[in-house]
């Protein structure tokens, strides 16, 4: 149960207001899509469950004129950050 773990908790019960129980699921099936997605793990080498690690970038050049795109989820609890195309 996704509400169990500490992480549910800290980073997301603690900081939101729950109307009802729609609210609370749906914001628990945001959080957990979130979770086991996108967000970085602390597990090998940083890979997230589902996704492959993305090839390191070396080139100071690239790394200088590095594009990220940041989009908020749950009202801007959360996070999430992309290279812009």
């Amino acid at each position: 149960m996704i509400y169990r773990h500490p992480h549910c908790r800290r980073e997301l019960l603690d900081r939101t207001l729950i109307w009802n129980q729609r609210h609370l699921l749906a914001t628990l099936r945001e959080f957990e899509q979130f979770y086991n997605g996108h967000r970085p793990h602390q597990g090998i080498a940083n890979a997230r469950p589902l996704h492959p690690l993305p090839p390191p970038i070396d080139d100071p050049d690239t790394l200088a004129h590095l594009k990220i795109r940041r989009h908020d989820r749950l009202g801007g609890i959360l996070h999430e950050y992309r290279h812009a195309a």
